[in-house]
């Protein structure tokens, strides 16, 4: 990797910071619990732009169709963020459209699941596009979900590209070793100035990071096939989160779409906080950082074995409890102090 490539990166993410500072555009505070629960200084969020700026040295790469209509998916989470696109619904319809069109150009999809019920529906293209379209959108907005504390985005994808890094499978990405080595280094960069607290995803930054991780593994995948649920287990902490936020909100009686504070995540740094009495900014980062080890862990085990599916499945479920489990003693702690 170039040096001066690396001082170009750095200075690019602080020109388009300061820029968006100076001139108060798409600054994170606008008065929402959940925006300014770390804090409440003006933050950009310029994740989305960052990393649509710097993908297109290895998008491009893989597959043209990609890079262009990851736009469509970058554009809808940018609305967002400008307050122009308010509704939840609206949005989960535009991704979904977005995406079909999407995977109909590019031809993305998923070839088994090696459930042989499920498998047999995938051999109809409808139910196969549709079915693509789901589990992207579950990968998608379960990475909005968990963009709630610094670096906790960026860190868990920079893991899952780590992992699949040390297991060569990149390599069926089409790309060679520098594309590699630069786009590992990107986003660790934008994890370090994303957990200082200096820029913020976004629902641009959220959506199209999702978009892009979930889109290259299905692409491995259907090039390699190893257990798909090893790609599940990569991808379980974003959608479990957006699974059981639905679930507990409709527990609650309250609409899945409206934001709140009880994420795991956040559950994470109430706890920090106010058993620890640590600031803030060290809460967010710890928060982050003991998220972001657990799953280096998990990842671990299960790049051991990438090929058993029972094995994938068991460490699967044994998150789920884990998840569970924690949550609730959380939730309780926070329950007790309120």
């Amino acid at each position: 990797m170039n040096f001066l490539l690396i001082i170009a990166i750095l200075c690019a993410i602080y020109l388009i910071n300061f820029f968006f500072k100076q001139n108060k555009f798409l600054l994170n505070y606008t008065g929402e619990s959940h925006q300014k629960f770390t804090g409440k200084k003006n933050i950009p969020l310029s994740g989305g732009i960052l990393i649509l700026i710097f993908s297109s040295i290895y998008l491009i790469e893989i597959d043209s169709f990609l890079y262009l209509f990851s736009f469509l998916i970058f554009f809808i989470g940018l609305f967002s963020d400008l307050k122009k696109i308010n509704s939840p619904f609206i949005r989960l319809i535009l991704q979904a459209f977005s995406l079909i069109i999407i995977i109909y150009f590019t031809g993305i999809k998923i070839e088994t699941t090696r459930i042989i019920i499920l498998d047999r529906f995938l051999d109809l293209y409808l139910f196969n596009l549709f079915f693509t379209v789901f589990c992207l959108l579950v990968v998608i907005n379960g990475t909005n979900f968990i963009d709630g504390l610094n670096g906790l985005v960026l860190g868990y994808y920079f893991l899952v590209l780590i992992i699949i890094y040390n297991l060569d499978l990149l390599i069926f990405l089409n790309l060679d070793n520098f594309q590699i080595k630069f786009l590992l280094i990107l986003i660790f960069i934008l994890f370090i100035f994303n957990l200082s607290n200096k820029f913020y995803l976004g629902d641009s930054g959220a959506y199209l990071l999702g978009f892009i991780i979930g889109y290259l593994l299905i692409l491995i995948y259907s090039k390699n096939q190893f257990s798909p649920f090893f790609i599940i287990l990569l991808l379980w902490y974003p959608c479990f989160e957006n699974l059981f936020s639905i679930i507990r909100k409709f527990r609650f009686s309250r609409l899945p779409s409206k934001a709140d504070n009880n994420h795991l995540h956040q559950l994470f740094f109430y706890f920090m906080k106010k058993k620890f009495k640590f600031k803030n900014i060290y809460s967010n980062i710890l928060s982050s950082l003991l998220l972001i080890l657990y799953n280096a862990i998990v990842f671990f085990i299960a790049s051991g074995d990438i090929y058993n599916t029972q094995f994938q499945i068991v460490l699967v479920f044994i998150n789920l409890l884990i998840y569970t489990f924690i949550y609730i003693q959380l939730f309780k702690f926070r329950i007790k102090l309120n």
